[in-house]
């Protein structure tokens, strides 16, 4: 199994190079990347504003919870809830989420063109098929998730206000309040890294799984599976590095 993982590693290593090669042709690298960031962002905009809303309500209603009847005032919910949403859960859930929805999507779409030989037919043309088909998902999951992820956040928050104080928890001030205390500017940007860098993996990860899938429909659905699982895993493995590096 450890060496499965370490020649898989290997491989995808030496195919970066490939990805990133000069375009043969600019117009139409540009094209596809205005089209998947309209895929990736605005087909994935439903799904993260559920997750969000309902992250902010929850979040908001267990720490009200655990907080009733200690002598910590009510406001500090509003903080806590920012901190958290804003440093772990808005990159990390909705980037878990995004693997499971993007990132399968990308994994099928280039297995089944490897399946039906339409890469080998492109090769033939002169066409570097790593580049074209890899790099304008990585470049618009790169542009396009940290956007998702502001915009998880901002929700995460209003869904913590709606489950909150119009049914009683806490007053609006009480919560606006505790929104606005102890702010600092640098969590937005652990926020952003996070981002950034959960995009490139959930979306290199599961083009590899595609652009290598070998076999019939069963390795492309096994290929599809691997691609969310090995992402996620190492999404949650960044994670703790990237918590590691930047508040040491």
């Amino acid at each position: 199994m450890i060496k499965d993982a370490l020649e898989h590693f290997g491989k995808f290593v030496a195919w970066q190079p490939q990805i990133y090669k000069k375009p043969e042709n600019r117009s139409m690298y540009q094209k596809e990347i205005i089209r998947q960031m309209y895929d990736i962002g605005i087909g994935s905009l439903g799904i993260v504003f559920l997750i969000s809303v309902f992250i902010g309500a929850v979040t908001s209603v267990q720490f009200y919870y655990q907080m009733e009847g200690t002598l910590i005032p009510p406001y500090y919910i509003g903080y806590v809830v920012r901190d958290m949403t804003i440093i772990e859960l808005a990159p990390t859930i909705t980037c878990l989420v995004l693997a499971g929805k993007v990132g399968s999507n990308m994994a099928a779409e280039i297995g089944g063109m490897r399946q039906k030989e339409h890469i080998d037919a492109m090769e033939i043309m002169g066409v570097n098929t790593s580049a074209y088909l890899v790099m304008p998902k990585t470049v618009a999951a790169v542009l396009v998730i940290p956007i998702l992820v502001c915009v998880a956040a901002i929700l995460s928050l209003l869904g913590a206000y709606v489950a909150s104080v119009p049914t009683g928890l806490f007053t609006a001030a009480e919560y606006t309040r505790g929104v606005r205390s102890f702010f600092i500017p640098y969590n937005v940007f652990m926020m952003l890294v996070k981002a950034v860098v959960f995009a490139y993996i959930l979306t290199s990860v599961s083009c590899y799984q595609g652009y290598f899938v070998k076999g019939g429909s069963i390795e492309l659905g096994a290929a599809s599976t691997r691609a969310v699982v090995f992402s996620d895993i190492l999404i949650l493995l960044s994670d703790y590095i990237i918590a590691v590096l930047l508040t040491a």
